[in-house]
This record gives C-alpha cells, structure tokens and sequence, in this order.
C-alpha cells in the first residue's frame, strides 16, 4: 500500500451507526456538537483508513452479482472490491478532520484499474486515503483512492473524486473541463427496466444505505423527485454487459452524469474503440446522458 494509514475498521457493512455519524455533521445546531462539528481545515494528512485481512466470501459475491447483472463465476466481478473499500470511505469522511459532511458530496467520476483477476476464497487488504483537495467551479472536490492488496500485491485500484458545493470554488476553473471527455455512444439499442426497490437491493450488498437510494420519501427530503439509482451500480451494471469483452487486467473509467430515478428505464449502449470500448447510459425518451465511460487494457491506462 502507498500512503500511510492511521484508522482500522472490520466488517464489511457501513452499520448503522457509521451512517448517522454520516448525516449529523448536515444538521443545523447539531452539527456544531463536540465531536460532530467539523475541524478540518483542507489538510487530508492522518485521515488513510484500511481494515484487517478479509476472505472474499462466495455468498456475499454472489449476491453482489444478482443485483448487478453479472453471471457467477470463481472471480469477483470489477467493480466489487468498491464495496469492500466503502466504509472506509464513510470513516474518512465521518472524521471530524474531514472538512466536508458525508452527506451532500456528488460523485463526480470513478476510475477502477484490475491488475488481475481476484479469486473467490482470496484474502485481500483494503486501504483509502483522501487526497487531491482541489477549487472548481461548483465548490471544491476531492479524490479517494482505494487500493486492495493480497499477499503484499497491489491487484486493484480506484479513484473516485467527489464534488462538495459550495461558495469555496475557484471562478477562473468556470470554464475548464468538468472531468474526462469521452466518446460520444449512441445508446438506442438496448433498453434496461429498473424497478423501484433497486437502491434498497444495491444498499444491501454494498452497505451504501444513503437516503436519497432507498424511498420516495427519504429522497424528497434531500432534494429529490424521488429516490434514484447509485452510480456505483450504474457503473456496475454497465461493465456487467460488457464482462465477456473485457480482460482481467483492465481500466475502467466513468464520469456520473444526470441521476436515474427509480422506477425508470435507461438506454445502453458500446462501440469498440482502437483501445477497448466506449460505453454510455442514457434516458431513453430525452436521450439525456446518466453515464459516459469508456474501458481499456490496463496496460494503455498508464
């Protein structure tokens, strides 16, 4: 593992507890509690978290697998070790040190590097750290980079940058790019139906029980028409329709674009491209995008 990590945590699951620490600092009065109240000032120094030595458990996978759409196999699927690094996520952001609350950060992008294939039964290590503080136009974000080792082996990666909004952006970054430009897909073949409990049925193998994924009326109380989809099951289901294409060793990276709303329907489509495949979602009626990405050999992502 690069970086230090100063926090430890076990279990798979963010519980219940971690998620309330998550939404307090939000709270008007309450966020301002010894404890709650958040101190940092920008600098992510201390704040690496990883858990102890886990055995990637064959039930757990394959109900991760059921919900996403992939067919079940010896190895993990790509995007699964997210789930494992996501409380760690949640503990980082829960510090007070962190300067933002949980809730209310975007996900912006999130970029996954397999070095190879993870075997079911394998035993893996877990680390995040922040890093990347930076001003934009909408506020300022932050990168969380996950990385998952076995025996000593760096076999996968991520990058995930959130946006926090806020009055903090920098004006002259109006103008720059908003994150990865992508190739343009057209997405009316092939149309996916997603019922309404979806965020309830991702939040259970991912442990990402966020409000705004799980009711109408949780969602609405944030901010939305009602609940919507999370990206990191966007992403998934997208790299479950293109596995059998894709090697073990593979980048795979996406930009989160407008949110799906559940129950709704959403457009996929891929083309190859001279170093894997583009692929997007979108709506179907507006042609609005939810997500652009593209995958390549891992060994062209450097």
């Amino acid at each position: 593992m690069t970086g230090q990590a100063t926090g430890h945590t076990t279990g798979v699951d963010a519980g219940i507890g971690l998620l309330v620490r998550a939404a307090l600092p939000a709270l008007p009065v309450v966020n301002l509690l010894p404890g709650i109240r958040k101190t940092g000032s920008g600098d992510l120094a201390g704040l690496a978290r990883t858990r102890p030595p886990l055995e990637i458990r064959r039930e757990h996978v394959t109900a991760y697998a059921a919900v996403c759409g992939f067919p079940e196999k010896d190895t993990v699927p790509l995007t699964y070790p997210h789930v494992l690094g996501f409380p760690l996520h949640l503990q980082v952001m829960t510090d007070p040190g962190y300067p933002f609350p949980a809730m209310g950060s975007l996900h912006l992008t999130n970029a996954i590097t397999a070095h190879r294939a993870i075997a079911i039964g394998e035993t893996v290590e877990v680390g995040v750290r922040p890093e990347n503080l930076q001003p934009h136009a909408k506020g300022r974000t932050v990168d969380f980079v996950t990385e998952v080792t076995s025996a000593g082996e760096l076999v996968w990666e991520a990058r995930s940058t959130y946006l926090r909004r806020g009055p903090a952006g920098d004006p002259g970054s109006a103008g720059a790019p908003s994150g990865p430009v992508f190739d343009e897909v057209e997405t009316s073949g092939v149309t996916w139906s997603l019922p309404g409990d979806l965020g309830r049925r991702y939040a259970a193998v991912s442990g990402d029980r966020n409000p705004i994924h799980l009711y109408a009326l949780t969602a609405r109380a944030l901010g939305f028409k009602r609940q919507i989809a999370h990206g990191m099951w966007t992403k998934a289901r997208c790299v479950a329709a293109l596995e059998n294409r894709l090697p073990d060793a593979v980048t795979v990276e996406v930009a989160f674009k407008k949110p799906v709303f559940l129950p709704g329907r959403v457009a996929f489509g891929s083309k190859p491209t001279d170093t894997g495949y583009a692929f997007a979602l979108s709506d179907p009626r507006s042609g609005a995008p939810h997500l652009q990405g593209r995958a390549v050999r891992a060994e062209d992502s450097a």
